[in-house]
């Protein structure tokens, strides 16, 4: 279990410094194409920011409730970037080729923009969510084993 943090000035920075990583994380991902960047980097600025945010405030039955929601979220980013390739090849083309991607009224270039934007988006989901699941299954494991040296 984890327990939150007793500094009321660690508490009370991380509720500004929190929002600005994750607002960092979502300019990652969304600006990724341009430069470096992309999903892999974005999904772990905000899996990180989510992983500060309990290890800051602990894990009381509220926060326990949201994270098991973001736990199950896992198969959202896997059915996001199978989804955009599904199209593609429903438009007659090739997988993950976004030039076929089939969204009427858009130009081709539209269409690569935001077929790049959503396979990324997939990709953050499911890095953010891997990120809280291994914290979650580390800190969950059994407290009740013995140290193992005298050092422990």
């Amino acid at each position: 279990m984890i327990y939150a943090h007793d500094s009321l000035i660690v508490q009370t920075l991380s509720r500004f410094i929190i929002p600005l990583i994750q607002l960092f994380g979502f300019y990652v991902l969304f600006f990724g194409q341009y430069g470096p960047g992309g999903g892999f980097v974005g999904g772990v600025i905000i899996g990180t920011s989510l992983i500060f945010g309990v290890l800051v405030f602990g894990l009381d039955p509220s926060r326990s409730a949201m994270v098991n929601r973001v736990l199950h979220g896992d198969g959202l980013g896997l059915l996001i970037f199978a989804g955009v390739g599904g199209l593609c090849l429903i438009g007659g083309g090739e997988f993950l080729n976004y030039a076929d991607l089939q969204i009427p009224g858009m130009e081709l270039a539209t269409r690569r923009y935001f077929g790049i934007l959503l396979t990324q988006i997939g990709v953050a989901t499911d890095v953010a969510v891997t990120a809280i699941s291994i914290v979650m299954s580390l800190s969950l494991t059994e407290k009740n084993e013995e140290p193992n040296g005298p050092n422990h």
